[in-house]
Protein backbone atom coordinates (compact mmCIF):
# COMPACT_ATOMS: atom_id res chain seq x y z
CA UNK A 1 0.00 0.00 0.00
CA UNK A 2 1.50 3.57 -1.29
CA UNK A 3 2.75 5.38 1.86
CA UNK A 4 0.29 7.94 0.45
CA UNK A 5 -2.56 6.48 1.44
CA UNK A 6 -1.34 4.97 4.94
CA UNK A 7 -0.83 8.63 6.05
CA UNK A 8 -4.25 9.46 4.39
CA UNK A 9 -5.42 6.81 6.75
CA UNK A 10 -3.63 8.05 9.73
CA UNK A 11 -4.93 11.41 9.22
CA UNK A 12 -9.13 10.15 8.99
CA UNK A 13 -8.45 9.09 12.13
CA UNK A 14 -6.46 11.77 13.64
CA UNK A 15 -9.93 14.01 12.01
CA UNK A 16 -12.41 11.58 13.54
CA UNK A 17 -11.04 11.91 17.25
CA UNK A 18 -10.88 15.57 17.07
CA UNK A 19 -13.88 15.62 15.16
CA UNK A 20 -15.55 13.88 18.15
CA UNK A 21 -16.08 15.80 21.05
CA UNK A 22 -17.44 18.96 18.73
CA UNK A 23 -19.79 16.45 17.91
CA UNK A 24 -20.57 15.47 21.44
CA UNK A 25 -21.64 19.12 22.33
CA UNK A 26 -23.50 19.27 19.33
CA UNK A 27 -25.80 16.32 20.75
CA UNK A 28 -26.53 17.66 23.76
CA UNK A 29 -27.49 21.18 21.60
CA UNK A 30 -29.90 19.89 19.70
CA UNK A 31 -31.61 17.52 21.87
CA UNK A 32 -29.86 13.96 20.63
CA UNK A 33 -29.63 12.13 23.83
CA UNK A 34 -30.18 8.98 24.73
CA UNK A 35 -32.28 8.81 28.00
CA UNK A 36 -32.47 5.98 30.65
CA UNK A 37 -34.84 3.48 30.48
CA UNK A 38 -35.92 -0.55 31.12
CA UNK A 39 -34.09 -1.83 27.96
CA UNK A 40 -31.09 0.57 28.02
CA UNK A 41 -27.85 0.07 30.19
CA UNK A 42 -27.35 3.38 30.57
CA UNK A 43 -27.64 5.36 33.98
CA UNK A 44 -27.51 8.58 32.80
CA UNK A 45 -28.56 10.65 29.40
CA UNK A 46 -26.12 9.87 26.93
CA UNK A 47 -25.39 12.32 23.52
CA UNK A 48 -26.06 10.31 20.48
CA UNK A 49 -25.26 11.37 16.50
CA UNK A 50 -21.47 10.09 16.94
CA UNK A 51 -22.03 9.03 13.58
CA UNK A 52 -21.15 12.52 12.30
CA UNK A 53 -18.44 12.42 13.29
CA UNK A 54 -17.47 9.01 11.29
CA UNK A 55 -19.33 10.58 8.43
CA UNK A 56 -17.55 13.94 8.32
CA UNK A 57 -13.94 12.22 8.73
CA UNK A 58 -14.95 9.63 6.30
CA UNK A 59 -16.22 11.93 3.66
CA UNK A 60 -13.31 14.38 4.08
CA UNK A 61 -10.81 11.29 3.57
CA UNK A 62 -12.61 10.31 0.75
CA UNK A 63 -13.22 13.58 -1.59
CA UNK A 64 -10.27 15.45 -0.59
CA UNK A 65 -7.22 13.11 1.17
CA UNK A 66 -7.94 10.05 -0.89
CA UNK A 67 -9.20 11.72 -3.77
CA UNK A 68 -6.40 10.89 -6.49
CA UNK A 69 -7.25 6.87 -5.58
CA UNK A 70 -11.13 7.40 -6.39
CA UNK A 71 -13.20 7.32 -9.28
CA UNK A 72 -14.91 10.79 -8.63
CA UNK A 73 -17.40 9.99 -11.23
CA UNK A 74 -18.63 7.25 -9.18
CA UNK A 75 -18.79 9.10 -6.26
CA UNK A 76 -22.26 10.70 -5.57
CA UNK A 77 -23.47 7.30 -6.33
CA UNK A 78 -21.78 6.53 -2.88
CA UNK A 79 -22.18 9.80 -1.05
CA UNK A 80 -25.66 10.63 -1.94
CA UNK A 81 -26.77 7.10 -0.71
CA UNK A 82 -24.90 7.59 2.59
CA UNK A 83 -26.48 11.52 2.79
CA UNK A 84 -29.90 9.92 2.81
CA UNK A 85 -28.94 7.50 5.50
CA UNK A 86 -27.13 10.05 7.76
CA UNK A 87 -30.19 12.38 7.34
CA UNK A 88 -32.28 9.53 8.88
CA UNK A 89 -30.18 8.64 11.59
CA UNK A 90 -29.92 12.49 12.57
CA UNK A 91 -33.55 12.56 12.29
CA UNK A 92 -33.99 9.49 14.42
CA UNK A 93 -31.64 10.27 17.34
CA UNK A 94 -33.17 13.87 17.66
CA UNK A 95 -37.10 13.09 17.06
CA UNK A 96 -37.30 9.16 17.31
CA UNK A 97 -38.78 7.95 13.90
CA UNK A 98 -40.87 5.13 13.54
CA UNK A 99 -39.66 2.28 12.44
CA UNK A 100 -41.55 2.12 8.69
CA UNK A 101 -39.77 5.93 8.27
CA UNK A 102 -36.68 4.25 9.03
CA UNK A 103 -37.24 1.66 6.62
CA UNK A 104 -38.50 3.86 4.01
CA UNK A 105 -35.16 6.42 4.76
CA UNK A 106 -33.11 2.83 4.07
CA UNK A 107 -34.68 1.77 1.13
CA UNK A 108 -34.47 5.29 -0.68
CA UNK A 109 -30.95 4.97 0.06
CA UNK A 110 -30.56 1.59 -1.86
CA UNK A 111 -32.48 2.27 -4.55
CA UNK A 112 -30.18 5.49 -5.03
CA UNK A 113 -27.38 2.66 -4.99
CA UNK A 114 -28.83 0.42 -7.06
CA UNK A 115 -30.37 3.06 -9.62
CA UNK A 116 -27.59 5.63 -9.37
CA UNK A 117 -24.55 4.16 -8.03
CA UNK A 118 -25.12 0.85 -10.39
CA UNK A 119 -24.48 -1.36 -7.46
CA UNK A 120 -26.64 -4.08 -7.87
CA UNK A 121 -27.03 -8.42 -7.67
CA UNK A 122 -27.51 -9.57 -11.12
CA UNK A 123 -25.89 -13.10 -11.42
CA UNK A 124 -26.02 -16.19 -8.10
CA UNK A 125 -24.15 -19.22 -9.13
CA UNK A 126 -24.92 -22.39 -6.92
CA UNK A 127 -22.43 -25.28 -6.36
CA UNK A 128 -23.55 -27.80 -8.69
CA UNK A 129 -26.69 -26.15 -10.01
CA UNK A 130 -25.08 -23.50 -12.37
CA UNK A 131 -25.65 -19.53 -12.47
CA UNK A 132 -29.21 -18.08 -12.44
CA UNK A 133 -29.82 -14.35 -13.85
CA UNK A 134 -31.93 -12.77 -11.56
CA UNK A 135 -33.44 -10.69 -14.23
CA UNK A 136 -36.47 -8.75 -12.27
CA UNK A 137 -35.15 -10.37 -9.18
CA UNK A 138 -32.09 -8.12 -9.01
CA UNK A 139 -33.78 -4.88 -7.86
CA UNK A 140 -35.66 -7.05 -4.15
CA UNK A 141 -32.48 -8.99 -3.53
CA UNK A 142 -30.33 -5.81 -3.94
CA UNK A 143 -33.07 -4.22 -1.24
CA UNK A 144 -33.04 -7.27 0.59
CA UNK A 145 -28.85 -7.38 1.10
CA UNK A 146 -28.68 -4.08 1.84
CA UNK A 147 -32.07 -3.55 4.47
CA UNK A 148 -30.70 -7.04 6.60
CA UNK A 149 -27.56 -5.69 6.67
CA UNK A 150 -27.95 -2.23 7.74
CA UNK A 151 -30.57 -3.22 10.50
CA UNK A 152 -28.42 -6.01 11.75
CA UNK A 153 -25.68 -3.36 12.62
CA UNK A 154 -28.49 -0.86 14.32
CA UNK A 155 -29.41 -4.27 15.98
CA UNK A 156 -26.47 -4.59 18.10
CA UNK A 157 -25.71 -1.36 19.17
CA UNK A 158 -26.63 -1.76 22.36
CA UNK A 159 -23.20 -1.76 24.70
CA UNK A 160 -20.65 0.95 24.96
CA UNK A 161 -18.09 0.53 21.62
CA UNK A 162 -19.86 -2.72 20.70
CA UNK A 163 -21.12 -1.73 17.17
CA UNK A 164 -18.07 0.36 16.22
CA UNK A 165 -15.80 -2.43 17.60
CA UNK A 166 -17.71 -5.00 15.65
CA UNK A 167 -17.82 -3.21 12.53
CA UNK A 168 -14.05 -2.60 12.52
CA UNK A 169 -13.31 -6.34 13.05
CA UNK A 170 -15.79 -6.96 9.96
CA UNK A 171 -14.54 -4.03 7.71
CA UNK A 172 -10.76 -4.66 7.95
CA UNK A 173 -11.40 -8.37 7.63
CA UNK A 174 -13.93 -7.63 3.94
CA UNK A 175 -11.56 -5.00 3.34
CA UNK A 176 -7.65 -7.64 3.14
CA UNK A 177 -10.04 -10.29 1.58
CA UNK A 178 -11.27 -7.41 -1.05
CA UNK A 179 -7.73 -6.70 -1.62
CA UNK A 180 -5.86 -9.87 -1.49
CA UNK A 181 -8.65 -12.86 -2.34
CA UNK A 182 -11.35 -12.19 -4.56
CA UNK A 183 -9.90 -10.01 -7.13
CA UNK A 184 -13.07 -7.36 -6.96
CA UNK A 185 -11.24 -5.60 -9.52
CA UNK A 186 -12.07 -2.16 -7.98
CA UNK A 187 -9.13 -1.03 -5.56
CA UNK A 188 -10.84 1.50 -4.51
CA UNK A 189 -13.15 -0.20 -2.47
CA UNK A 190 -10.69 -1.47 -0.23
CA UNK A 191 -9.28 2.10 0.01
CA UNK A 192 -12.95 3.51 1.03
CA UNK A 193 -13.51 0.45 3.40
CA UNK A 194 -10.24 1.18 5.32
CA UNK A 195 -11.23 4.65 5.03
CA UNK A 196 -14.09 4.00 7.31
CA UNK A 197 -12.08 1.57 9.80
CA UNK A 198 -9.70 4.62 10.42
CA UNK A 199 -12.88 7.19 11.08
CA UNK A 200 -14.07 4.89 13.44
CA UNK A 201 -10.63 3.97 15.31
CA UNK A 202 -10.44 7.53 15.65
CA UNK A 203 -14.25 7.46 17.06
CA UNK A 204 -13.77 4.01 19.40
CA UNK A 205 -12.14 5.78 22.34
CA UNK A 206 -15.07 8.39 22.86
CA UNK A 207 -17.38 5.42 22.49
CA UNK A 208 -15.83 2.43 24.56
CA UNK A 209 -16.83 1.55 28.00
CA UNK A 210 -17.46 3.82 29.78
CA UNK A 211 -18.53 5.72 26.80
CA UNK A 212 -18.74 9.84 26.21
CA UNK A 213 -20.85 9.53 23.11
CA UNK A 214 -22.71 7.08 21.67
CA UNK A 215 -22.85 5.85 18.06
CA UNK A 216 -26.87 6.54 17.61
CA UNK A 217 -28.77 5.74 14.71
CA UNK A 218 -26.73 8.25 13.18
CA UNK A 219 -23.66 5.85 13.14
CA UNK A 220 -25.15 2.32 13.13
CA UNK A 221 -27.57 3.01 10.02
CA UNK A 222 -24.62 4.11 8.12
CA UNK A 223 -21.65 2.05 9.34
CA UNK A 224 -24.28 -0.94 8.34
CA UNK A 225 -25.30 0.76 5.07
CA UNK A 226 -21.65 1.01 3.74
CA UNK A 227 -20.53 -2.73 4.94
CA UNK A 228 -24.06 -3.66 2.65
CA UNK A 229 -22.72 -1.60 -0.16
CA UNK A 230 -18.78 -2.25 0.14
CA UNK A 231 -20.23 -6.32 -0.04
CA UNK A 232 -21.91 -6.08 -2.99
CA UNK A 233 -19.27 -5.01 -5.35
CA UNK A 234 -18.06 -8.27 -5.08
CA UNK A 235 -21.28 -9.63 -5.59
CA UNK A 236 -22.44 -8.10 -8.76
CA UNK A 237 -21.88 -12.31 -10.00
CA UNK A 238 -22.52 -13.84 -6.64
CA UNK A 239 -20.97 -17.10 -5.91
CA UNK A 240 -21.54 -19.30 -3.26
CA UNK A 241 -17.81 -18.03 -2.20
CA UNK A 242 -18.81 -14.28 -3.05
CA UNK A 243 -21.71 -14.68 -0.46
CA UNK A 244 -21.04 -16.52 1.98
CA UNK A 245 -17.91 -14.75 3.12
CA UNK A 246 -19.62 -11.26 3.80
CA UNK A 247 -22.08 -13.60 5.88
CA UNK A 248 -19.42 -15.26 7.96
CA UNK A 249 -17.36 -11.86 8.53
CA UNK A 250 -20.97 -9.74 9.78
CA UNK A 251 -21.65 -13.37 11.76
CA UNK A 252 -22.17 -11.43 14.88
CA UNK A 253 -24.76 -9.13 13.87
CA UNK A 254 -26.36 -11.69 11.50
CA UNK A 255 -26.66 -14.16 14.36
CA UNK A 256 -28.37 -12.24 16.39
CA UNK A 257 -30.46 -10.36 14.56
CA UNK A 258 -31.57 -13.87 13.25
CA UNK A 259 -32.41 -15.78 16.13
CA UNK A 260 -33.94 -12.08 17.48
CA UNK A 261 -36.08 -12.60 14.68
CA UNK A 262 -36.76 -16.60 15.26
CA UNK A 263 -36.93 -16.06 19.28
CA UNK A 264 -39.79 -13.41 19.03
CA UNK A 265 -41.94 -15.89 16.29
CA UNK A 266 -41.93 -18.26 18.57
CA UNK A 267 -42.83 -16.23 21.19
CA UNK A 268 -45.62 -14.91 19.05
CA UNK A 269 -44.23 -11.62 19.17
CA UNK A 270 -44.01 -9.09 16.12
CA UNK A 271 -40.81 -8.73 14.84
CA UNK A 272 -40.04 -5.43 15.43
CA UNK A 273 -40.98 -5.98 19.13
CA UNK A 274 -37.76 -5.17 21.60
CA UNK A 275 -36.20 -7.44 24.31
CA UNK A 276 -33.86 -8.13 26.51
CA UNK A 277 -32.90 -11.29 25.26
CA UNK A 278 -30.04 -10.34 22.51
CA UNK A 279 -26.57 -11.73 22.28
CA UNK A 280 -25.02 -9.03 24.55
CA UNK A 281 -28.10 -9.14 27.32
CA UNK A 282 -27.72 -12.87 27.18
CA UNK A 283 -24.26 -12.53 27.92
CA UNK A 284 -24.61 -9.68 30.68
CA UNK A 285 -27.37 -12.00 31.89
CA UNK A 286 -24.64 -15.05 32.49
CA UNK A 287 -22.43 -12.72 34.47
CA UNK A 288 -20.06 -11.11 32.47
CA UNK A 289 -19.84 -7.60 33.14
CA UNK A 290 -20.31 -5.23 30.67
CA UNK A 291 -16.72 -4.45 29.22
CA UNK A 292 -16.10 -8.11 29.73
CA UNK A 293 -19.12 -8.36 27.32
CA UNK A 294 -17.91 -6.39 24.57
CA UNK A 295 -15.05 -7.91 24.27
CA UNK A 296 -15.85 -11.81 24.29
CA UNK A 297 -18.12 -10.47 21.68
CA UNK A 298 -15.09 -8.64 19.65
CA UNK A 299 -13.53 -12.73 20.18
CA UNK A 300 -16.03 -13.76 18.56
CA UNK A 301 -16.25 -11.43 15.45
CA UNK A 302 -12.45 -12.08 15.28
CA UNK A 303 -13.34 -15.91 15.08
CA UNK A 304 -15.62 -15.24 12.53
CA UNK A 305 -13.51 -13.26 10.76
CA UNK A 306 -10.60 -16.03 10.41
CA UNK A 307 -13.06 -18.15 9.18
CA UNK A 308 -13.56 -16.18 6.48
CA UNK A 309 -10.33 -15.78 5.44
CA UNK A 310 -9.91 -19.58 5.21
CA UNK A 311 -13.08 -19.48 2.74
CA UNK A 312 -10.98 -18.52 -0.51
CA UNK A 313 -8.36 -20.91 0.06
CA UNK A 314 -10.56 -23.66 0.68
CA UNK A 315 -11.50 -26.06 -1.84
CA UNK A 316 -15.24 -26.23 -2.77
CA UNK A 317 -15.83 -29.79 -0.44
CA UNK A 318 -14.09 -27.59 1.93
CA UNK A 319 -16.17 -24.69 1.96
CA UNK A 320 -19.12 -26.80 2.62
CA UNK A 321 -17.47 -28.75 5.28
CA UNK A 322 -16.41 -25.60 6.19
CA UNK A 323 -20.05 -23.91 6.65
CA UNK A 324 -21.37 -26.54 7.80
CA UNK A 325 -18.92 -27.27 10.88
CA UNK A 326 -19.41 -23.19 11.96
CA UNK A 327 -23.27 -23.68 11.69
CA UNK A 328 -23.14 -26.62 14.30
CA UNK A 329 -20.58 -24.30 16.29
CA UNK A 330 -22.41 -21.50 15.96
CA UNK A 331 -25.92 -23.17 17.16
CA UNK A 332 -23.81 -25.14 20.65
CA UNK A 333 -23.18 -21.86 21.61
CA UNK A 334 -26.55 -20.01 20.85
CA UNK A 335 -28.54 -22.46 22.75
CA UNK A 336 -25.37 -22.88 25.28
CA UNK A 337 -26.32 -18.83 26.44
CA UNK A 338 -29.90 -19.65 26.03
CA UNK A 339 -30.44 -17.08 23.27
CA UNK A 340 -33.68 -17.93 22.09
CA UNK A 341 -34.76 -19.47 25.26
CA UNK A 342 -33.32 -21.34 27.87
CA UNK A 343 -36.20 -24.58 27.20
CA UNK A 344 -34.94 -24.32 23.44
CA UNK A 345 -32.00 -26.31 23.50
CA UNK A 346 -32.64 -28.96 20.33
CA UNK A 347 -28.81 -29.79 19.48
CA UNK A 348 -28.08 -29.97 22.94
CA UNK A 349 -30.48 -32.11 24.34
CA UNK A 350 -30.03 -34.42 21.22
CA UNK A 351 -26.18 -34.77 22.17
CA UNK A 352 -27.32 -35.33 25.43
CA UNK A 353 -29.88 -38.41 24.86
CA UNK A 354 -27.33 -39.97 22.86
CA UNK A 355 -24.56 -39.97 25.56
CA UNK A 356 -26.93 -40.86 27.80
CA UNK A 357 -28.20 -43.76 25.90
CA UNK A 358 -24.95 -44.74 24.95
CA UNK A 359 -23.58 -44.93 28.56
CA UNK A 360 -26.44 -46.33 29.60
CA UNK A 361 -25.78 -48.94 27.18
CA UNK A 362 -21.88 -49.68 28.62
CA UNK A 363 -23.01 -50.05 32.02
CA UNK A 364 -24.99 -52.53 31.61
Amino acid sequence: MKLEIIVSLFATMLISAVLTPFIRKLAFKVGAEDEPNKRRVNKKSMPTLGGLSIFISFSISILILLRNQMPMDKMPGFFGAGLIIIIVGVCDDIWSLKPWQKMAGITLAAFWIYFVAGIKMTTVTIPFLGDFQLGLLSLPVTWLWIAAITNAINLIDGLDGLATGVSIIALTTMGITGMFFLNVGNIYVSIMIFALVASCLGFLPYNFFPARIYLGDTGSLFIGFMIAVFSLNGLKNATFISVIIPVIILGVPITDTVYAILRRKLNKQPISHADKHHLHHRLMQIGLTHRQTVLVIYGIALIFSFIALLYPLSSLWGTILLTVATLIGLELFVEAIGLVGSNRQPLLNWIKKIVKNNTSSSNK
